[in-house]
């Protein structure tokens, strides 16, 4: 059984002059595959767009491309999405991988490890040192299950690092964050991330929503109403382990998965260039999701449709 969502997503720039051209790629359509299904999907610019197009990049995410060349001092870009959420059901066997036989350069026999091997190394923003190798040393103990020992890490960093979105910046180091015990879910993700990347694990970075409103007794997470980020970690054999450090949970039918790389910096929502006189600027993002019931309208489109 699944659930259905409808996802907003509006991104607010305003400069102290004019933008004469303003050039943009955006990560901001939910995937296919793992459960989850995109219904619809669109993407608007205001002022509105002189070109626009789609395309998947190397890891199969959707990326869109546009241009406004109308000058402006406040560019809206904006995506709405339905999609539908479930859940697959894991092979118990998983849960039997011990943890230093899941390392894709020891594992010639599976031809899938040679394409996760990329993010077993070091990334823009994931630094492997050996204060991060010691932190998830602790999980990762001989002959430890891989799916055991990644659930206590992913524990021991929701209890021991606080939720604290004044403590780091988009920019924000593993190293910084470990020293704060604290953040928000990008920098928990890829202190993760650091950790296994550090044994010889490949875990990549996943940036997406949560649902806003939970079912019925069960808490609201941390992160609704704003973009997440967890991770999720190779087993082989049995695909991704896929794991929220912000709310020590593997994750379910409420994570609504939009692009995944190495680290932030692959897959940030928007990223750009303009051409401007203008020396300050300022961002604001707006984000909803919500549950969609059966037969009930998603919800009217605007804007110009992307490609798919």
């Amino acid at each position: 059984m699944s659930r259905r969502y409808q996802v907003s997503h509006v991104t607010t720039y305003t400069y102290d002059d004019d933008v004469t051209d303003s050039f943009g790629l955006a990560y901001c359509r939910p995937r296919d595959g793992g459960g989850q299904a995109v219904v619809e999907h669109e993407l608007w610019t205001d002022p509105g767009h002189a070109d626009l197009g789609g395309h998947l990049d190397a890891q199969g995410n959707h990326a869109t491309y546009f241009h406004v060349t109308e000058p402006h001092r406040t560019l809206r870009v904006g995506a709405r999405s339905v999609v539908d959420c479930g859940l697959e059901e894991p092979d118990p066997a998983r849960a039997e991988v011990r943890w230093e036989d899941a390392r894709p350069l020891g594992r010639g026999d599976l031809p899938e490890a040679a394409l996760v091997a990329e993010v077993t190394l070091g990334s823009p923003l994931v630094d492997l040192g050996p204060e991060v190798h010691e932190y998830a040393g602790r999980s990762l103990t001989p002959g430890r299950p891989l799916v055991e020992a990644v659930l206590d890490l992913v524990h021991r960093i929701h209890d021991e690092f606080d939720y604290d979105p004044e403590a780091t910046s988009v920019s924000t180091r593993v190293p910084e964050v470990l020293r704060l015990r604290g953040g928000v879910c990008q920098d928990f993700a890829h202190v993760a991330i650091a950790g296994l990347r550090s044994h010889g694990l490949a875990a990549r970075y996943v940036s997406g929503y949560l649902a806003t409103d939970p079912p019925p007794g069960q808490p609201r997470l941390v992160g609704a109403d704003a973009t997440h980020a967890w991770v999720q970690c190779w087993i082989p054999g049995h695909g991704w382990l896929s794991v929220d450090p912000t709310n020590d949970t593997e994750t379910g039918d409420r994570h609504i998965a939009v692009a995944w790389g190495r680290d932030y910096a692959d897959v940030p929502p928007v990223k750009g260039v303009i051409f401007t006189e203008a020396t300050e600027s300022t961002m604001a993002v707006e984000v909803d999701v919500v549950p969609v019931s059966d037969g009930d309208p998603a919800g009217q489109p605007g804007g110009q449709p992307t490609t798919p």
